[in-house]
């Protein structure tokens, strides 16, 4: 059986990390799903939620943290946090 050739700007031994193939897959699937989302392609229910679950062991959940310091003190130190402001009236 003759030997498989990639593209010809690869060399001909070009492997992917396990990494790199995982990443390929989980776009895939990231993207089935919007497509899915924008009515494109017609998924199953229970396609949608494997796909769902799958996302979510790979992308972090967006939730809110508190960052402090050593002794629970803030990071920045308030003399350099933003002050409101009135808004300026326009003519």
């Amino acid at each position: 059986m003759a030997a498989r050739k990639g593209p010809a700007h690869l060399p001909d031994k070009v492997s992917m990390s396990h990494d790199h193939r995982l990443k390929i897959q989980n776009s895939n699937i990231l993207n089935a799903l919007i497509q899915h989302a924008l009515g494109e392609r017609d998924l199953k229910p229970s396609q949608v939620q494997a796909g769902l679950g799958l996302m979510k062991k790979v992308l972090p959940d967006l939730q809110s943290a508190e960052l402090t310091g050593a002794n629970g003190e803030a990071l920045i130190p308030p003399s350099l946090w933003l002050k409101p402001h009135a808004p300026t009236k326009t003519k």
